[in-house]
Order: C-alpha cells, then sequence, then structure tokens
C-alpha cells in the first residue's frame, strides 16, 4: 500500500480522492512511517491533505526532522489547532526536540491553559516521572454514582489518554482510590464509586526516577500508573506506551555503555560522523592507555619469555578466554540488576555462585587444553601443566571479577553498565598475565 501512496504523492496533479481513501484504511503509526521518506514539498503536501480528525495523531508519531519541516510550512493558527489537540506528554516531547525558535512560536499558539501546563512539564527534571506523564486522564468523586461516572467519561472521555482506570480524588485533588472501567460495568448502576473502588493504589511522585517507573510497570503489570506530588495530589498519569519507550531507551543506554560508547538520543544513521566518533573516542583512549598495564607487565617478564618463546603463543588465548568469562558474568549481573532480580545484598551470594561456575568451566577448559598443548609441544607436561594452571585460575578470576564490579558500582551510585566487558576485560588481562608468568616461573624456573 505504501508504494501505491508514493506513487500518488509523485503524480502532478495528485489524486486527492484515491490518497484520502488509501489513507482512511491506514493505522496513524503507519501514516506517519510514510513521511520519513518524503522530502520537504511532499511532507508539507500530504499533511495538508490528512484528514483534521486524525492529523494531530499522525504529526505525534512523525519523527522530529519532519515535525519541524511540517510546523516551519503551517500557519499560527494551524500550529495552534494541531498542538491544542496533541496530548500534553506529547506535545512536551516534540517541544523538547525543537529549537528555540520554532519552541517559541509553538508556546505562543497553544491555548494558554495548555501553555501552562506544557511549562509546567518543562520544568521537571529530565528522566523524571513528571517529565514524561500525560494530564489527560479520567477523575471521579467518591460521592457519584456508576451511572454518573460513565456520564461523565462518556461527556469529557473523547480527549483523555485513557479511560480504562479511572482515578478517584477529593476536592483538594488527594488521591483515594482507583477504579477500572470493568467494575463500573459489572456493578450496580447505583453504587457509589467510593464503595467499590481500590484503595489499595500503586503511584509515583513526579521526582522518581523513569527507571522506578519502568520497574513498577513491569511488576504490577500496569497499562497505567497515577502520579502524585509531595501531597498525594494528584496531577498526572504515565501510560504504557510512555513506559515501553522509556524501556527501550534505557536498554539502548545500557547496551552503548557495555560496549564503551557514550550514550546518544539520536538514531545512528541521523547521527553525524563527528558525533558518532566523539561518542567512541574518550572511551578507546581510557582503554588504550590502560592496556599501558598489561605491557609494562610482559615487558618485566622478558628474560622469562626469552628462555622460553613459546609461552608468548599462549599469551592471546589466556586473555580472551578471561575477557570473555568476565564478560559472560557481568552481562548476566547487570541485566538482574536491571530487571530487579539481583540486590547489593545478595552480593556474597553471587560471588559464591559465580565462584563455583568459575571452578567448574576452568576445568572443563583446562582439561581440554592440557590434552592440547601436551599433544601439539612434543609432550611437554611442564609446559601443559603451566598453561591449563593459569588457564583454570584466569576463569575464576574473571568469574569473580565479572560478577563483583557491577555490584560495586551500584554501591557507589555509578551505572553498572560502565564496568561491563571493556573494563573488566582490561583489568582481568593484568590479572591472567601475572598469574601466568608467575607460574610459569615457578613450574618452568626460567
Amino acid at each position: 500500500m505504501n508504494e501505491e501512496i508514493y506513487a500518488l504523492i509523485n503524480n502532478n496533479p495528485i489524486n486527492i480522492v484515491k490518497l484520502h481513501h488509501l489513507i482512511a484504511g491506514m493505522n496513524t503509526v503507519d501514516i506517519a512511517d510514510i513521511f520519513e521518506h518524503l522530502n520537504k514539498e511532499k511532507t508539507i503536501q500530504l499533511f495538508r491533505l490528512l484528514p483534521k480528525s486524525i492529523a494531530a495523531d499522525v504529526f505525534s508519531y512523525i519523527i522530529p526532522e519532519k515535525q519541524q519541516v511540517i510546523v516551519e510550512a503551517l500557519t499560527n493558527s494551524e500550529v495552534g489547532r494541531i498542538m491544542n489537540e496533541l496530548f500534553v506528554d506529547d506535545a512536551v516531547d516534540f517541544i523538547e526536540e525543537m529549537p528555540a525558535n520554532v519552541v517559541k512560536r509553538v508556546l505562543q499558539n497553544v491555548d494558554e491553559e495548555k501553555r501552562k501546563i506544557i511549562n509546567q512539564f518543562l520544568r521537571y527534571p529530565e528522566d523524571s516521572a513528571g517529565s514524561i506523564m500525560t494530564t489527560e486522564y479520567v477523575d471521579l468523586r467518591e460521592y457519584s454514582t456508576v451511572r454518573e461516572a460513565f456520564d461523565y467519561i462518556r461527556s469529557t472521555g473523547v480527549n483523555k489518554e485513557t479511560i480504562y482506570t479511572c482515578y478517584v480524588i477529593r476536592r483538594d485533588r488527594l488521591l483515594v482510590g482507583a477504579i477500572s472501567a470493568k467494575t463500573m460495568m459489572l456493578a450496580n448502576q447505583q453504587s457509589r464509586i467510593g464503595d467499590i473502588m481500590d484503595t489499595n493504589l500503586v503511584f509515583a511522585y513526579t521526582t522518581d526516577d523513569q527507571e522506578k517507573i519502568a520497574d513498577l510497570f513491569k511488576k504490577y503489570g500496569l497499562l497505567a500508573l497515577p502520579v502524585v506530588d509531595t501531597e498525594q495530589r494528584l496531577v498526572g498519569i504515565v501510560t504504557i506506551d510512555d513506559i515501553v519507550q522509556v524501556i527501550e531507551e534505557e536498554n539502548t543506554e545500557d547496551f552503548e555503555k557495555m560496549a564503551a560508547l557514550n550514550p546518544s538520543d539520536e538514531p545512528y544513521l541521523k547521527t553525524s560522523i563527528l558525533k558518532l566518533a566523539g561518542n567512541r573516542i574518550l572511551w578507546l583512549l581510557v582503554l588504550m592507555l590502560s592496556a599501558t598495564i598489561t605491557g609494562s607487565i610482559i615487558t618485566s617478564f622478558e628474560e622469562s619469555l626469552a628462555v622460553l618463546p613459546a609461552l608468548v603463543a599462549f599469551i592471546p588465548m589466556l586473555m580472551d578466554t578471561g575477557g570473555n568469562a568476565g564478560a559472560q558474568a557481568s552481562t548476566l549481573i547487570i541485566r538482574g540488576m536491571a530487571l530487579g532480580e539481583i540486590q547489593i545484598k545478595d552480593a556474597l551470594k553471587i560471588l559464591w555462585r559465580e565462584l563455583r561456575i568459575g571452578i567448574l568451566c576452568g576445568f572443563v577448559l583446562g582439561i581440554v587444553n592440557f590434552v592440547r598443548v601436551y599433544l601439539m609441544y612434543d609432550k611437554n607436561i611442564q609446559l601443559s601443566f603451566t598453561i591449563t594452571s593459569s588457564l583454570f585460575l584466569t576463569v575464576i578470576i574473571a568469574k569473580s571479577v565479572g560478577c563483583t564490579l557491577p555490584m560495586i558500582a551500584k554501591r557507589l551510585k555509578i551505572d553498572p553498565a560502565i564496568m561491563a566487558s571493556p573494563l573488566i576485560t582490561t583489568i582481568v588481562d593484568a590479572a591472567s598475565l601475572l598469574v601466568y608468568f608467575s607460574i610459569a616461573r615457578a613450574v618452568l624456573k626460567i
């Protein structure tokens, strides 16, 4: 269908009737995807051809670069209409991505009430519950009957982001309960909301970090979460669609840190070469300079290597195995902490588990390696024992370091992802070389 739409857009003149017919049967998200592949002129043309009933909804899903193109081409009244129809959280997301001149024009053309709400949202700390919540929710009163509640929902629900869960507040906006549409549909029409509402509430404060909010959604299986101020007054809700985006952003950030990259909010293909290089160069410099440690260790054992050059051949194998073993442990621990499965109090338990895992893995790898070295190097038992014992201890050390460093980082309030494979590999490399050369000197008498 997209190919047919592209063909219609590129025709001159455009068959507006046929284009409207095709778009009418599409999901707004799919319509927004079409804009990504259009030039500036066609982007403006297509947006102007959208039915007014879906224009704002489609706009909320369009990528920021195209949103800016559209806003700059619209009249002030059109900008005001689009912004006023957007949900507040979508409007805030858009404004946060725009340059100052666009933001100024947008705020000048929205309703005064909505402008105040948007400005309030922009004052919340970045990545907090307040910055991702919306104010488009249904609030009910305790004394209302189910029939009155449904009448109220029918009259106001069209502009709400969700009506599945409604929140019960008092006159001072104090949050006292929540009630689902299902509960109301199954209740007697004359029942009071206060008698059938759920008072066992899960809620968040406006200053809570968005990662904590995501944890609450996962733990309780929520579709929406009320957000209150310090006095327990309801100020907004966070919906599941916003949390899906938060989880995606947090996972991406962790993966980037684990790969020794400075996190970036921009898509890869939309990021400049200079910025991509800048995000990588700092950690590359740190890791390159940290390799000086391993170089110094090798240099200090030059005499031993001169006596038995064959030792050099096993250095890459030991370092790679140690790095991989450490990365395995750290990845599982970091992911476990991110999911809330692992706590700092579990540190000793985890260390004991990884020690046993290291012993088992090291034993199996050692046996295989002993046979390999024994057959390849003229049945030299001493050399085989040196390599095998070094590998065995390296794996144990790597597993221990890999599970310990992320928890230490968490304890120090540092992102555990920073302690991932690149940094752990550097530490394990140095440790494995010290173990290797120490055993070689003792066993081989060099």
